[in-house]
Parts: structure tokens; sequence; C-alpha cells
């Protein structure tokens, strides 16, 4: 199967040369361009999110043997989490080979967290249905690097750390704001504003309002706590 030269570099930044690059395509196709003819990434990201979890999984128990369930699972959480699949996708340029339809691309498909995140899932489940688990495990590890060593610090709750650190200045809780709603029901995308009192804004978009929340939370924070 003849590949553009778009794909061949994308399996080159994400470091896996498909023997099935049709399982890539597929991976790379979002529902809004689907069709009989050319299946969707869906069924992908359903397994992929069950690979990267148990990737996880298993990391975080090995690497702290002493910990328990109750500190385990929000380190879980913020590894596995749409907004950290996101990122890992921004870093490889998955963004740039996305397929999608003309009316999810001209409102800035490319760059929404949601799309990002269930086609890193995809294309995690298309390595695993290309190579074994073996190899889609060693994969995820690379791609994650050292989130999982600083893990702790991302487990925590960014809209209760940013609270936190506008009261410790003296000022009001932050406020958050529905910007807009985007996308049909079943895959809404929500666009939220969170404000604090000194002025500082931040954006996020996410399937649901208190994922996009906690990311324009953890947006902000990240900048306060840069600039500080």
């Amino acid at each position: 199967m003849k590949i553009g030269a778009d794909i061949s570099a994308f399996m080159d930044r994400l470091g896996h040369q498909f023997r099935r690059p049709e399982l890539l395509l597929r991976a790379l196709t979002h529902s809004s361009i689907g069709s009989v003819t050319r299946p969707d990434n869906q069924r992908l990201e359903f397994l992929g999110d069950r690979v990267l979890g148990l990737t996880m999984a298993e990391a975080l128990f090995s690497a702290d043997r002493a910990a328990t369930e109750g500190q385990l699972a929000p380190r879980f959480n913020a590894l596995v989490r749409k907004e950290t699949c996101a990122d890992v996708a921004r870093q490889i340029g998955l963004g740039d080979v996305l397929k999608l339809g003309r009316s999810e691309m001209m409102s800035g498909g490319r760059r929404k967290e949601a799309l990002l995140g269930d086609a890193m899932e995809a294309v995690i489940a298309a390595v695993f249905v290309d190579a074994g688990f073996d190899v889609a495990r060693a994969l995820v590890l690379r791609l994650w690097g050292d989130r999982v060593d600083r893990v702790e610090d991302d487990a925590r709750d960014p809209k209760t750390a940013l609270q936190e650190w506008a009261q410790a200045r003296g000022q009001h809780p932050p406020h958050y704001e529905a910007i807009s709603r985007e996308g049909p029901d079943h895959a809404p995308v929500f666009t939220i504003e969170v404000r604090l009192e000194s002025g500082e804004t931040e954006q996020a978009q996410a399937g649901s309002k208190r994922f996009a929340e906690q990311a324009a939370a953890r947006a902000l924070l990240k900048r306060l706590e840069t600039r500080a």
C-alpha cells in the first residue's frame, strides 16, 4: 500500500514503521470524514484507551511498590486523561496528518484537545494490532517519557491548585465561563475560559465542561508558575 510523504514522515516521528499502513490511516481518520468505504478511528480509539491504561497501570505499579491504590489512582488518571494524550499528540505532530471533514477542519479540528487525544489513542491501538502489545507498550513508554516520573505533580487537581494559588494572594476563587459548545451531541467540544481577579485568563477545550475547566486551570497555573 502506497502512503504519502506526510504519513511516512509521521511514522518516523512516531517511531514505528507499519507493516499494515492502512491501520495507521484508519487511526488518523476522524468520524467527520468517515464512510462505509473509509472507516473512522472510533473503534481503534476504544482499544487504544485500554492498551494505554494497562501500560500506565503496570508502569505505576512497578515504579512505586509502596504506593496505595488511593495514591496510584490519581497518578493513573493524570497519565491517561485526554489532555495528556493530546499533549503527546502535539509532540509528534499528529494534528498535521489528521484526516478531517471540511467543517471540522474549518473549526480548528487539528488543534482540538478531544480530537487529538482520541486520535492518539487510536494510533496506539493501530500499533498494537500491527505489532502486538510489547511493541505498543514500548512505544507508549517512550512517547510519555518523563511524564511517568513527574506524575505526582501532574496528578494534583488543577482547579484546586489554582484556587489555592489565588487565595494565597488574597484573591477570590477563579471564575469559569463557558465560551462555546461545538460539535454533534455525541461528541461535543466545550471551550471554557478561566479568569482570575487580577485579570489573568486562559482558555481550553475538551469533551466535557469539567475536563475543559481542568485543562484551562492547568494551563493558567503552568503559565503563572513559569512566570514566578
